[in-house]
């Protein structure tokens, strides 16, 4: 990198013309039962989920962060989890109209709640819906019995079929969240839990590779999965099958049909803005001199006390000059399309030459491609995903 560029990345004030699209994430942790692979802050539920006092403590932990986002439109909100269809439709009714009080959101905001099909009974799905929810993203992970008993899922094939008939009734947009790469998983099997995610007619699939993360069950006693080579049959094999069914892959694990896209995530990979409320929640925020990230106390009990007095954040950190670029890239870099080099500027408030060694020695690995004005992943940078990220490090 030219002294220059180290010096003004080091000590230059930045300058953002403007700021990111803001999305809402709201983390509810409880679960019926934790997943052996699971590495989320996830908390199997007990006799009791405080159910109300959650949301207590999740509006006074939005209104402490007001000042933060005043002024600001919210373009998307998500709630993750967990399992946040654990809550009653009435607590979800409360929490968006408690939201709804408090931020202005667009007319037309993506409002997310991820939902399982172990926790639904008839009409729940609709109960979410008349509550404000506009999508619905259903962890079905696999329609076998089989690898949904080695994955510690509490729910069966059947459950999910209907889970997913409900949803597709319920909602005009929704997701299902598959799996592969999993114990015991052949291609032929992964073939068969495809055409059948597919025979629902789902606008919207995210596709995950099963890996063994730490501090995980899996990752004390470690199940027997497919090779690497297996798992990229797998990958070329879901691809195919979605182009097939019309679901085009515009992020390295998401494919959707025209106009189904899911705006939240899109905003995380755009590198925009998100305030994170709840339990472990994640924020980005950008200001028009500096960016910072926000963690919320991780245990639900702790983050409820400091909620309620105000004091939810447990860490705060300036993101450094120096880092931005790959921040920026780590995100960016997932999508099909990639991205305008104007955004690069817009969003971290540097100038493109910040970039410049990376992207002269990923073109030189053929891993991406650019002109002057846009930057993408070829197919092959797509494929080695984590090489070409780390270029930018």
């Amino acid at each position: 990198m030219p002294q220059d560029i180290q010096h003004y990345m080091r000590s230059g004030t930045l300058q953002l013309g403007s700021l990111p699209p803001l999305s809402l994430y709201v983390h509810l942790p409880w679960c019926l039962k934790k997943c052996p692979y699971c590495d989320f802050n996830s908390h199997e539920v007990g006799a009791d989920m405080p159910e109300q006092a959650y949301i207590d403590a999740l509006i006074a932990d939005l209104e402490s962060s007001l000042p933060l986002i005043w002024g600001r439109t919210v373009h998307s909100v998500f709630i993750g989890g967990g399992t946040p269809s654990l809550f009653s439709p009435q607590a979800i009714d409360r929490l968006l109209g408690d939201i709804r009080a408090r931020l202005r959101l667009e007319p037309d905001c993506e409002i997310t709640l991820e939902a399982n099909p172990g926790t639904f009974e008839k009409n729940r799905f609709r109960a979410f819906r008349s509550a404000g929810v506009t999508r619905l993203s259903v962890g079905v992970q696999s329609f076998d019995n089989n690898h949904l008993k080695a994955l510690g899922r509490v729910h069966d094939s059947a459950q999910a079929i209907a889970a997913v008939e409900e949803a597709a009734q319920a909602f005009d947009t929704f997701n299902l969240d598959i799996m592969y790469g999993l114990p015991g998983q052949t291609l032929e099997n992964l073939e068969q839990d495809m055409a059948q995610a597919l025979a629902l007619n789902p606008p919207h699939i995210s596709i995950y590779h099963l890996t063994i993360e730490p501090n995980t069950f899996f990752a004390k006693f470690p199940p027997v999965i497919p090779e690497e080579d297996a798992a990229y049959a797998m990958l070329d094999k879901i691809t195919e099958m979605t182009g097939a069914a019309g679901l085009d892959r515009y992020e390295v694990s998401a494919y959707a049909k025209p106009g189904h896209r899911c705006f939240h995530n899109l905003n995380y990979w755009q590198f925009g803005d998100y305030l994170g409320i709840g339990a472990g929640a994640h924020s980005k925020l950008s200001f028009a001199h500096r960016v910072v990230r926000q963690v919320r106390y991780r245990e639900p009990r702790l983050y409820m006390e400091h909620a309620s007095t105000r004091h939810a954040v447990a860490q705060e950190t300036e993101v450094g000059r120096a880092d931005l670029p790959f921040e920026f890239m780590l995100n960016a870099l997932r999508l099909k399309d990639g991205f305008l080099l104007q955004d690069f500027t817009d969003k971290t408030g540097l100038p493109v030459t910040a970039l410049q060694k990376g992207l002269q020695a990923a073109e030189a690995k053929g891993l991406l491609e650019r002109d002057f004005s846009h930057v993408r992943p070829t197919e092959r940078g797509f494929d080695f995903l984590n090489d070409l990220q780390a270029l930018f490090l």
